[in-house]
């Protein structure tokens, strides 16, 4: 039992000490394509508070990996139309949604920029200027991140990216 434990401390461990180093998911972007303050920005209709960045471009524009990673969704969301999730390095999830398309399957290894769809406006972003909303969760609560803004407390999984691309 001990050394099923210590095992799992020592994947866990391991994964926090992966190096994180991010590109901008979007083929060509620079940080002029988001607005830099709508990371927790409300009122951001149904979700409240935005809990991403919104990186705009032409529909059909590569959408790339941000960093190397495990494909660990792919599918449709209501909200998020066509979505992606991979899991990086320090165990956070990157999340890329309203993508016209995707072309990567669940179960795949990424390289960071490899591609994973196209910009689009699927799901809530339908009829708007097409994009990517980029997010990354961390699935290691950080209990000083929360504040008591509205959802604050939810800044303890959600990372802005803004702060990463730069």
């Amino acid at each position: 039992m001990i050394s099923i434990l210590l095992i799992v401390l020592v994947f866990i461990c391991a994964g926090l000490v992966i190096p994180e180093k991010l590109v901008i998911p979007v083929e060509g972007a620079s940080s002029n394509d988001w607005n830099h303050n709508t990371f927790w920005y409300e009122p951001w209709g149904s979700s409240g508070v935005h809990k991403g960045v919104d990186i705009f471009g032409v529909k059909g524009t590569p959408v790339q990996s941000a960093t190397s990673g495990y494909v660990i969704y792919t599918g449709e969301l209501g909200k998020g139309g066509n979505v992606v999730a991979v899991l990086g390095p320090k165990w956070r999830v990157h999340y890329y949604a309203h993508m016209q398309e995707v072309t990567v399957e669940k179960g795949t290894w990424l390289s960071q920029k490899d591609k994973v769809g196209t910009l689009g406006d699927t799901g809530n972003a339908k009829g708007k200027q097409p994009h990517l909303h980029y997010s990354i969760v961390s699935l290691i609560p950080l209990p000083w991140k929360a504040t008591s803004e509205t959802q604050g407390w939810k800044k303890m999984f959600f990372l802005n990216p803004h702060e990463k691309l730069l």
